[in-house]
């Protein structure tokens, strides 16, 4: 029986190590064009003091932005799939779970909107959502094309999700990159960390902080 532990979840937990003092903030990030705001996003919200920050990616999103412009650990699909090889190795979306205070999803797309809305967990995005604890807060950033956000479902899945308790840091309109003008952009980088920031502060949010 070979007791070795094997080099991804070593790596896995030296990642995750828990640290003092630090509010922990994992970045979801979705396949909408916004998407590509990603690296600005991370470097602001590693300015905020004592932020740590990971990401979890969906296929689709790495479209749009380039990994090496982004200065934290990002977590995909294949990442889960390839930790997990017998009953006691790691899962990784509770992994991820556990370590992070904060989850913010931004973008949040149509497609990712939907399926959270209706509890499927598919990838490991929607898997960590699943299994938020809810007492902390999950902040969701929607993005979409002005003619998908008018679409009526759109309305009752963002009320869904607020009836979960997460919070909707509301899309802005402008000049969306397909040419249309209207509502659907993601809300600016700034308003998002800001809000970030907000609920970190929230006396009445008490991260527990434990040394390992």
């Amino acid at each position: 029986l070979n007791m070795q532990t094997p080099q991804h979840v070593s790596s896995l937990e030296t990642d995750l190590t828990k640290s003092c003092g630090t509010s922990r903030v994992l970045v979801g990030v979705t396949g909408s064009v916004a998407a590509l705001k990603l690296p600005l996003l991370v470097s602001q919200l590693l300015q905020l003091p004592g932020v740590d920050v990971r990401v979890v990616t969906t296929e689709h999103a790495k479209h749009f932005y380039d990994p090496a412009d982004v200065s934290v650990k990002i977590y995909s699909d294949k990442d889960e799939w390839e930790l997990w090889t017998h009953r006691t190795d790691p899962v990784l979306h509770i992994e991820l779970r556990r370590w992070a205070d904060l989850l913010v999803i931004a973008p949040l797309d149509a497609n990712t909107l939907g399926k959270i809305a209706n509890g499927i967990c598919d990838n490991l995005l929607t898997c960590v959502v699943r299994a938020w604890d809810t007492s902390r807060p999950l902040l969701f950033c929607p993005a979409m094309n002005t003619a998908m956000w008018q679409h009526p479902i759109t309305a009752q899945q963002v009320s869904r999700l607020t009836e979960f308790g997460y919070v909707d840091v509301p899309c802005i309109s402008k000049k969306l990159v397909c040419g249309d003008e209207g509502k659907g952009a993601m809300a600016e980088v700034s308003t998002i960390v800001s809000v970030v920031n907000q609920y970190l502060q929230k006396p009445d949010e008490t991260f527990s902080k434990t040394c390992s």
